[in-house]
């Protein structure tokens, strides 16, 4: 019975942590926000329109996608997938937990991303829209495929990045999206140094920006930054690591949380520092 009352009057407390901050402690930050709410990209699933709002007053979260909310011990464990004692602990010790677990809410099949096949880049169109932005179709093939999905029963095709679970992050002219399951795509060929991009794009405009870049370094693009705890584990080999992340809100507090968390990490936005990001830049450059 004791033990029942401490639990619950350490869920009362635990209640009353921030969820923002706990949400920032995950990697994500919000789009846009006013003096009573904040909104988020959902953290359980991609999207590009944020439909999970923070109610700042009552501390309250609700995702508008799948129709759920509650408070923020519901939240970090839907999202950690752990239990409320562990939450707890994670709440208040600040233990950050470096597992990810794929999003708890299935997707509906008719709006599911369903890739049929991949092949070289080849496609007219996608070389003219990866050289819109500053990238050769050469510097592009050494990242990307021409990706053919379908999507609500129409077929489609688009610049394909690989993740490391399978999925793909798609781009073209007209569409940015990605298929299941989400994650970070990680290329590994021994260095001792990492750099670490929000995009692929990003990645692309460093290589076409440095011929030898993949040679000489291991490189990371997030695809989300809602990936942050993952990455943080995976530093733990390199010497060091380089960060090329946005310069908005979100990609500051990611490189904050970054360098807070890992010693070895270096801020390298002051090369694009007028620009959003680095393919901003680079594009910038080249005109």
């Amino acid at each position: 019975m004791k033990k029942e009352r401490t639990i619950k009057l350490t869920c009362e407390r635990a209640r009353a942590f921030p969820i923002e901050k706990a949400l920032a402690k995950l990697g994500h930050f919000p789009t846009k926000e006013s003096n009573k709410e904040a909104w988020f990209l959902s953290p359980f699933r991609s999207e590009t329109q944020a439909s999970f709002k923070v109610s700042k007053k009552l501390n309250r979260w609700y995702d508008h996608g799948i129709g759920k909310g509650g408070n923020v011990i519901d939240l970090i464990c839907l999202i950690n997938k752990t239990s409320v004692k562990e939450t707890l602990d994670w709440l208040q010790n600040g233990k950050i937990s470096f597992s990810f677990q794929p999003p708890l809410f299935k997707e509906d099949n008719q709006d599911k991303i369903e890739i049929k096949y991949f092949k070289e880049l080849a496609h007219f169109a996608l070389e003219e829209y990866v050289m819109k932005r500053g990238i050769s179709i050469l510097t592009a093939r050494k990242l990307c495929k021409e990706v053919h999905y379908r999507f609500k029963d129409k077929m489609y095709f688009a610049l394909g990045l690989a993740n490391n679970s399978g999925g793909w992050e798609l781009r073209n002219k007209y569409y940015k999206n990605s298929s299941s399951p989400k994650d970070v795509t990680q290329l590994q060929n021994a260095n001792s140094r990492l750099i670490v991009t929000e995009g692929m794009f990003d990645m692309l405009s460093l290589m076409e920006r440095d011929n030898e870049l993949r040679e000489r370094n291991d490189l990371l693009i997030l695809n989300s930054l809602g990936f942050i705890e993952k990455t943080l584990e995976m530093f733990d080999p390199y010497e060091s690591i380089a960060l090329y992340l946005d310069n908005d809100r979100a990609g500051r507090n990611a490189v904050k949380i970054m360098m807070q968390q890992q010693s070895k990490c270096t801020d390298r936005s002051t090369l694009y520092e007028n620009f959003k990001d680095v393919n901003g830049w680079w594009t910038a450059q080249k005109k």
